[in-house]
């Protein structure tokens, strides 16, 4: 019987490489229909694609279907059309997505065995009749797309434009016809994920003359594409190069590449060129490329055609809804979480990415650091699934996992480790946690159990792990501070203790308790060989050792004081700065303010004095950066520092979900602030918490939904003065009183 799967075409054996390009290809196919027909059409892409039906593009979002490995998913996307009587015309432009991407060099995408010119399959259905599927006789032609990669850019010479050439009545008799390949290897699947839209449009905020062009600023960074709208010559040049920030008058590449990589890259990376044809007014927005940027410089055009209008930029990032937000009376803080929210869409195209720019790869740990900000703010669940789906896909046989997803074997050997695979747990432990689903912890559970093998397998004789990268990106450009036995341990230890939560949350007990055991054993061995039992200080004496030994549990009960202290200890020798990598960045002020020391933690966070996010802000960010760098900042847009927002909302709101349809409301009134007001919706419904002061009071208003159990609990020294504290909660107003010194 005829499958989807069975029927690729292509337009050509060669694939695109910067030597030698090779243009994306028009699709053309033709059906005559003897009536009006509902039909379903499903069309599985490696690569791009653009779909259209007599004339009208119908693609549901860009850069479809999905980006993965076509050796493990094939993702096919579905549509309703109204055939009409006569002439049916489809039209497809493939473009080269992650089939071709020699862009992809550094991560051995040129070198992946999946490699070839972007295919299709494609079937059109009434009902269970077939009613055409592809074959060699879809009709192609080379398209004005000249060459287009996924990270670099795109070339469109709108001389090779052919008007009409999706439309009924158009003669494509001089077409050649379409070839047949072999099929992908991997499993067919719906792309069930929420597409990438456009978000708004930009216009400059300033246009910059330089020497040999024009730079345009949108004022922030961001996701997308630019809009050329000119009147142009015909054969006129006209280049696009995009960067987050300027040097020396120019644009700063070293942020958006490699600097010891190719030569050849300067001139190609994340460059877009428009060739006119010289009619009217023309416009062009690349197809199958996108960029992260702020400035735009612009070569090629007069100085009557460097116009406001002569670029818009597009902002593009998969459809998240907002679910949650925060604000204060603090506008760093409030500021701060603006960049975040910014920093977590515009990494987001189909899946989490580490940034926009330089790498657009699915880099675990960036994910799973700020995987819990994301589900407070938004909603990434269904793409998360599929996302995980494709993780569990890439594990080895032997259970290790690679420090991307998708790839196409890179990452196994160096840029994994628990610190980064955290990902498989984390991301549906949250998701647990926010939305209550189960399928991401069902599908996922023998790939669980598989990893937790093979972590076992990589222990030394004292049972501990040391085998993947640290506390990254550690403030100052330093080498973590933390020992890599330290984070990976710990890591491992929250890895099994997650994933024996959630296989109890499905009735897997025997599986549950494997994990159970893994936990406990991990954590006599971090007990036995990395805590001073005297002092109860973590090796590595510094900020991260302690404080995720404090976050994820390592110390008993009547030692968390002490180890506390040790804590307190390492941050005052810091000037009461974060001295931490990611991994530390995490959890220190989830640790501060569950020891009573919120306001430590909120100075931390905005004081404009380097090195903080506030100093980040006093430096012009618009979005999060990679490092704390003073300078030399390799990144200007990156998400996994974003958990700031996860505090914020979390203990300066004090919007705690414990389980699902239960929440503790526990607020932490720092005394630097005036006002907060944040909300999270949950399955029930929204939970919104607000605070303010009025003299020697504090006034909590409070939004429960129906159906949810809802606590109270204040840090030490405040009461309600209208309700027992750990009463049941309802919607309404609570007045507070504390001590006066707290309260000032």
């Amino acid at each position: 019987m005829y499958n989807i799967k069975d029927k690729f075409i292509q337009a050509t054996r060669q694939y695109n490489t910067f030597e030698n390009p090779v243009p994306a290809f028009y699709f053309r196919k033709v059906f005559h229909s003897d009536r009006q027909i509902s039909a379903v059409v499903r069309i599985a892409v490696c690569g791009f694609y653009e779909l259209f039906f007599n004339g009208k593009q119908i693609t549901k979002g860009f850069l479809s279907p999905y980006i993965s490995n076509p050796n493990d998913i094939v993702y096919y996307d579905e549509y309703q059309v109204e055939l009409t009587a006569g002439e049916n015309v489809f039209g497809i432009l493939l473009g080269n997505g992650f089939q071709n991407n020699p862009g992809g060099y550094i991560w051995d995408f040129d070198k992946a065995d999946f490699r070839s010119a972007p295919k299709f399959s494609m079937e059109v259905k009434k009902g269970e009749d077939v009613l055409f599927f592809s074959d060699e006789t879809f009709k192609i032609k080379p398209s004005p797309i000249r060459s287009d990669d996924y990270r670099f850019g795109e070339i469109y010479d709108a001389n090779y434009e052919t008007d009409g050439w999706n439309l009924p009545g158009y003669d494509d008799a001089e077409w050649a016809n379409a070839l047949p390949v072999a099929s992908p290897n991997g499993e067919l699947r719906l792309a069930d994920i929420d597409p990438i839209v456009k978000e708004c449009e930009m216009s400059p905020v300033e246009i910059i003359a330089c020497e040999d062009g024009y730079i345009y600023d949108f004022g922030l960074s961001h996701t997308g594409i630019c809009r050329i709208t000119v009147r142009g010559n015909k054969g006129q040049e006209i280049v696009l190069r995009h960067a987050d920030s300027l040097k020396d008058g120019d644009l700063n590449l070293e942020q958006i590449w490699f600097a010891d990589r190719r030569e050849r890259d300067k001139h190609n990376v994340h460059k877009d060129i428009y060739i006119c044809k010289g009619i009217g007014t023309e416009r062009y927005t690349p197809h199958f490329t996108y960029h992260g940027f702020r400035y735009v410089k612009v070569t090629g055009i007069t100085k009557e055609q460097a116009t406001e209008e002569l670029l818009t930029f597009l902002v593009y990032h998969t459809a998240l809804e907002t679910r949650g937000d925060f604000a204060c009376s603090d506008p760093v803080a409030t500021k701060l979480q603006e960049l975040t929210r910014r920093s977590i869409v515009s990494n987001f195209h189909h899946f989490p990415t580490d940034c926009p720019q330089r790498e657009k790869n699915g880099w675990t740990a960036d994910a799973a650091l700020s995987c819990e900000a994301a589900l407070l703010n938004f909603t990434p669940e269904r793409n998360y699934r599929e996302w995980l789906r494709n993780i569990c896909k890439a594990q080895r046989e032997d259970g290790a996992l690679p420090g991307i997803v998708p790839t196409g074997g890179w990452g196994f050997h160096w840029g994994n480790g628990p610190a980064w695979d955290c990902v498989l747990a984390w991301i549906p432990y949250h998701t647990y946690l926010y939305r209550g689903s189960t399928e991401m912890i069902s599908e996922s559970a023998e790939t669980f159990i598989k990893y937790l093998r093979y972590l076992r397998s990589r222990c030394d004789d004292k049972g501990l792990l040391a085998i993947g990268l640290g506390d990254w990106c550690h403030v100052g450009g330093l080498p973590p501070k933390a020992p890599l036995a330290v984070t990976d341990t710990i890591t491992a230890m929250d890895i099994a203790h997650k994933m024996a939560t959630m296989l109890d949350a499905v009735k897997m007990t025997e599986g549950a308790d494997f994990a159970k055991k893994e936990a406990m054993a991990y954590k006599s061995a971090i007990r036995d060989s990395l805590v001073d039992q005297n002092t109860l200080l973590v090796e590595g004496n510094c900020q991260t050792s302690q404080a995720m030994a404090l976050h994820y549990g390592v110390f008993e009960e009547n030692e968390k004081e002490k180890a506390f202290l040790r804590l307190l200890e390492l941050i005052h020798g810091a000037d009461d700065h974060i001295d931490v990598g990611v991994l530390g960045g995490r959890v220190l002020f989830h640790v501060l303010s569950a020891f009573g020391h919120s306001d430590l933690a909120f100075r931390m966070i905005t004081r404009e004095d380097y090195p903080s996010y506030g100093n980040w802000l006093k430096r012009g960010a618009t979005t999060l950066w990679e490092n704390f760098l003073p300078d030399g900042v390799s990144s200007m847009n990156h998400h996994f520092w974003g958990d700031i927002s996860a505090w914020f909302i979390k203990c300066l709101a004090g919007i705690c979900l414990t389980e699902r349809q239960s929440v503790v409301i526990r607020p932490y009134f720092v005394k630097s602030l005036n006002s907060v007001t944040a909300y999270h919706i949950t399955p029930e419904g929204k939970v919104s918490v607000s605070w303010h002061r009025e003299g020697d009071t504090i006034l909590l208003d409070v939004e429960i939904p129906d159906g949810m159990d809802a606590t109270a609990s204040l840090e030490a020294g405040y009461h309600f003065t209208n309700v027992a504290e750990g009463n049941l909660l309802t919607s309404g107003r609570y007045v507070i009183k504390g001590r006066i010194e707290d309260l000032s």
